[in-house]
């Protein structure tokens, strides 16, 4: 409770309290937002078809000038606001090339001289865009820049308030060291300018603008609040003066003549976003050049210039969309003034926050200890839903951003310590049989069961994917070597199997049956992808094999070969056993067949045999179909697969070769067998060490004589388990 006081006092900064609350006022936001478009402001786009039909940006400023003579001789707007800095000259025209002529080359030449001095004027494109903004209700925009060596850049509008306009107070402002602002005939031409500079959060999102900005001392309006007093000109005859609101020496709003715009202290408006895209008209700047909007859709309208353009790099991220135009910023806060609908978040809540941290962290610190978990549990869900109820409210009827992030931190923090104070006490009884399990299932899993022993505790049906190894020719391998040394070898063999299943997979590692292992995926802990993991840890199991080898041979012992089976499908699996003794396992049918499986893989000449049940869950493994087959026990034929490895790492060559067997398995099902015969025999010379094909060859000579499945296939039949 009191760590969270301090935060809330600004002793020390806590992100994640400041994330927290930054994501329930975007909440509040969407849920609360008009909805619609905003009729009286039009953004007028500079998007990818103005650019593919106008050109790359920027464009001259004859072109600008003749926008703007447009807007308001043709189409009869009311203002026009620009979110672009005119900083360079545009010499398009081929002027400055012309002046040096006339100043050098081509001094004397009288000719020259007087065709130049009737065309200059109409040469200079900036003149003509300056004086298209004279007398007229434009806004021009600028920046500010924090760098440490900072420019100042062309010419920026008077501040609207002086030094010491701030004096005493407790407001905060940026400190920008230098400015890049529009040529000075722009400047001098246009009625009014104001910054376009964003004032981002920390976690990057754009929730707040800096009605005023702070450079040597003097006050600069934002872009929005300067339209906002151009269009005040036509009602009250001149531009309103700005003043700063003040309550108790702490900053509450900015005057602009009768209406009044809350802020921070740091002289921030809470940016009233609309909902839903798009929230204002758009329309493409080259529909306006080429007079492709009818007269009378702009009338009155407040024109923002602005760009969607991904290339010119103006989109912001908000708590309404990731990459929204940053014109959309400059309409929202003007839409925003003219209803004077802004959500207030005044400094004085501050002291409401502290108030509501130390009476309700007192009272639930001395009523949760004393009710049952029931009780304590009904108190703190009625608190918490209070403290919502009491936020909603002041934000729905009041417009007050009132903090929330900590009084629910608190809330759950107190309910958290209590209850777990009340689980080290009074559960002893759950945590012993979370204990029990620890004689047959892995530490790693008696971690996460001890956090919810009941879950585990009896027999269930699951879906699971097991997996059988066993070595092969073991029979031959222990008669070759002494029983110390075979102890050893199988020592050596089971540990690094044992480490890729458990360790690297996380699979539950059921017994060893002689040199054989069986393990299983999805119990007791779910595991959404099981399949994929079984068969993981099967290909890592073979690729295990190939490094224990050399190791072997260095010490004598025989090369070790293994076959893997994997199958899934659901099984009975818990802590089942007699009352002599029990074990954590799993049993079924698709136990059954995993054995199975891996009984066959010596027959194809493959290291590992997976089901069909367990390929239809895996997308990013490639496979090769091996069979369809019958074994004992089961009536219908399955399909087998061995899977090569993830498919975006496939040796060079394997797809090439995966295609020609295809053709090859479709022709030998199709009982064409001089076409699989072929294409056997061009999969052994690709790949001549592969028993797989050497068995399919011999089967295409005696394929007469297999039993058929209804649709006419060869089935192959194991009469063995």
């Amino acid at each position: 409770m009191l760590f969270l006081v301090g935060q809330a006092l600004g002793l020390y900064p806590v992100r994640f309290v400041t994330q927290l609350d930054n994501l329930i006022y975007d909440a509040r936001l969407a849920m609360t937002m008009p909805r619609g478009v905003e009729q009286r402001i039009v953004i007028l786009d500079i998007d990818e078809q103005s650019l593919g039909e106008l050109g790359h940006w920027p464009w001259s400023r004859n072109l600008m000038a003749e926008l703007v003579d447009k807007l308001f001789e043709r189409h009869g707007v009311q203002l026009v606001a620009f979110d672009v800095v005119w900083a360079e000259r545009d010499t398009s025209s081929g002027i400055d090339v012309l002046d040096r002529l006339g100043q050098g080359e081509l001094k004397q030449a009288a000719q020259f001289q007087s065709a130049y001095a009737r065309l200059r004027p109409s040469l200079d494109f900036d003149a003509r865009f300056a004086a298209s903004l004279k007398g007229r209700p434009v806004v021009l925009g600028y920046y500010f820049n924090s760098e440490d060596r900072a420019v100042r850049v062309n010419a920026i509008p008077k501040p609207v308030l002086p030094k010491g306009s701030f004096a005493g107070s407790n407001t905060e402002f940026h400190e920008w060291q230098g400015y890049t602002g529009n040529l000075p005939v722009y400047a001098q031409n246009a009625p009014a300018g104001g910054h376009i500079n964003p004032l981002t959060d920390a976690d990057g999102v754009l929730r707040r603008v800096p009605l005023l900005a702070e450079f040597q001392g003097e006050y600069y309006e934002a872009l929005s609040l300067a339209v906002f007093r151009t269009l005040l000109v036509k009602s009250l005859g001149a531009p309103p003066p700005v003043q700063p609101g003040f309550k108790d020496r702490g900053l509450e709003s900015i005057k602009v003549g009768p209406f009044e715009i809350p802020v921070d202290n740091n002289a921030a408006a809470l940016i009233p976003y609309r909902n839903g895209r798009p929230s204002f008209q758009y329309t493409s700047l080259a529909d306006v050049l080429k007079d492709r909007v009818a007269p009378g859709t702009l009338k009155d309208k407040i024109v923002l210039v602005g760009t969607t353009a991904p290339t010119l790099e103006d989109l912001r991220a908000t708590p309404i969309d990731s990459a929204l135009p940053g014109v959309e910023v400059h309409a929202n806060m003007i839409a925003g003034m003219l209803d004077q609908d802004f959500k207030r978040r005044p400094w004085y809540t501050l002291g409401a926050e502290i108030m509501l941290l130390l009476i309700g962290g007192v009272v639930l610190a001395v009523a949760i200890p004393m009710l049952s978990a029931l009780w304590a549990s009904t108190l703190v869900a009625a608190g918490t839903a209070a403290l919502i109820a009491f936020n909603v409210f002041a934000w729905q009827e009041h417009a007050l951003v009132l903090p929330l992030a900590a009084s629910l931190l608190m809330v759950l923090a107190l309910y958290t310590m209590n209850m777990a104070y009340g689980y080290f006490v009074e559960s002893r009884t759950r945590r012993s049989l979370a204990r029990r399990f620890r004689e047959y299932v892995p530490p790693e899993v008696v971690a996460k069961m001890e956090l919810d022993p009941d879950k585990y505790d009896m027999p269930r049906s699951a879906e699971l994917t097991i997996l059988f190894s066993d070595v092969r020719g073991f029979t031959g391998i222990s008669e070759a070597l002494s029983p110390e040394a075979l102890r050893e070898y199988i020592n050596e063999y089971l540990t690094e199997m044992s480490r890729i299943i458990r360790s690297r997979h996380k699979g539950t590692l059921d017994k060893y049956i002689g040199d054989a292992i069986m393990a299983f995926w999805g119990a007791p802990l779910a595991d959404p992808q099981h399949a994929r993991d079984a068969v993981l840890a099967a290909l890592d199991m073979q690729k295990a094999c190939a490094t224990l080898n050399p190791r072997f041979a260095a010490r004598g012992w025989p090369a070790l070969a293994i076959g893997v089976g994997v199958n899934s499908g659901r099984v009975r699996v818990g802590d089942l056993g007699s009352q002599f003794r029990r074990a954590y396992t799993a049993m079924g049918d698709a136990v059954n067949v995993a054995s199975r499986l891996e009984g066959r893989t010596k027959y194809y000449g493959v290291g590992i045999l997976v089901g069909e049940a367990t390929r239809r869950q895996i997308e990013d493994v490639a496979f090769r179909e091996i069979d369809r087959v019958k074994v004992k026990g089961k009536d219908e034929a399955i399909t087998l697969y061995e899977p090569l490895g993830l498919a975006s790492a496939l040796e060079t060559g394997k797809p090439e070769e995966l295609r020609i067997w295809g053709q090859a398995l479709r022709a030998y099902r199709a009982r064409n067998w001089d076409l699989a015969e072929v294409n056997l025999l061009n999969l052994q010379r690709l790949a001549p060490g592969c028993m797989l094909y050497r068995v399919y060859a011999e089967q295409v000579t005696r394929a007469r004589s297999t039993p058929m499945t209804a649709d006419g296939q060869p089935v192959t039949v194991f009469d063995e388990k």
